[in-house]
């Protein structure tokens, strides 16, 4: 067992402690999803229990089975890092609101090469996932690491193979830079992947990677840092090489106008700006509007009412990036249009 899925299994251990701990006391807060936001939200649960003895039950199945299980009314909020769109939203019954940022990172395991010295640019990295890059040495990565000594070994790419916003946010990066990627495979959650093997969760492709030379994958930075697994620099949007941390991250999502899209569903890849990570993310919570149980939402909104006030170093010691307080207002406006069955507002 690797290092980060002990880190990982006792961060389940803790959770569920939690649930367990808490049920003398209240119910725990049930939710499913995104596996890009887990070590954080795993943190976050283990803290809260600490001081509310309240639990935090969160299945890290994918952003695909969180929608599946908000929309079958299984959970109390389901997780996602692709959001919804304004119509799906109107149409479900739902409310979507942004829970925290952070970025998508190229991982490999080519001998020799260690963190950071691997350069690479949108386009190669899209002609490497669709199998037009075959070998390391290729003359496209090449030019990219002039003085860096590459091998002949061929490429092994590894993918999500579940419906999964990190998917999503990675494809569209791909589908930005690349009109053959963007028209042959496209941006979504699941993607006919051209060549490559997949992984479960973050979490699965981090494990494969590590464990196949000369491979190269895709996993939210906290599993490549917490895994100590080695990643690519990239060239942003204005041809500068960034490095993946929390500050390139901040960068990234410094200009977003999160108002412009419904359910704040802003996108941030590929955005400008010399320090600008180009595959940065939010990841997003689902509720519903007029929910079953009124008293289980308000209770989770309490929990992300806490993490919002009080999770922010927690988040940036994992290299997330906590919401700015500015947008952090604007969603709990938004938690006043959640009513219970009489129609009063459950978040006062």
């Amino acid at each position: 067992m690797t290092l980060f899925r002990k880190s990982i299994a006792r961060a389940s251990l803790a959770v569920a402690g939690a649930v367990v701990a808490c049920n003398a006391f209240a119910a725990d807060i049930s939710g499913a999803g995104a596996t890009f936001p887990y070590p954080i939200y795993a943190k976050w649960a283990d803290a809260y229990k600490k001081e509310t003895n309240i639990g935090l039950n969160y299945q890290s199945i994918g952003s695909g089975g969180g929608i599946k299980q908000i929309k079958a009314k299984t959970v109390t909020f389901g997780a996602t890092d692709a959001p919804l769109s304004g119509s799906e939203l109107t149409e479900t019954g739902l409310i979507q609101f942004p829970m925290v940022m952070g970025g998508v990172v190229p991982v490999i395991n080519v001998k020799g090469i260690e963190a950071g010295q691997l350069v690479l640019d949108g386009p190669t990295l899209a002609d490497i996932f669709y199998g037009k890059i075959s070998k390391w040495n290729d003359k496209a990565i090449a030019a990219l690491n002039p003085g860096l000594t590459l091998p002949k070994t061929a490429i092994a790419v590894v993918h999500r193979s579940d419906g999964s916003g990190t998917t999503y946010n990675f494809t569209y990066y791909l589908g930005a830079v690349s009109n053959n990627w963007r028209v042959n495979v496209g941006v979504d959650k699941s993607v006919e992947w051209p060549v490559g093997i997949g992984g479960k969760g973050n979490e699965g492709v981090a494990n494969m990677v590590s464990q196949t030379n000369g491979a190269i994958g895709y996993v939210e930075y906290a599993y490549a840092k917490q895994n100590k697994m080695s990643y690519a620099k990239m060239l942003n949007k204005d041809g500068k090489t960034v490095s993946p941390d929390g500050s390139t991250f901040q960068a990234a999502a410094a200009n977003a106008d999160w108002s412009s899209v419904p359910g704040y569903g802003v996108i941030l890849a590929n955005q400008p700006g010399a320090d600008s990570w180009p595959i940065t993310a939010a990841t997003f919570i689902l509720v519903y509007a007029k929910p079953q149980n009124a008293d289980d939402v308000k209770s989770a909104l309490k929990f992300f009412d806490w993490a919002y006030k009080n999770g922010g170093d927690m988040a940036l010691e994992l290299d997330y990036v906590p919401m700015p307080a500015a947008v952090v207002e604007m969603v709990e406006k938004t938690w006043g249009e959640i009513k219970d069955a009489s129609g009063a507002s459950i978040w006062k």
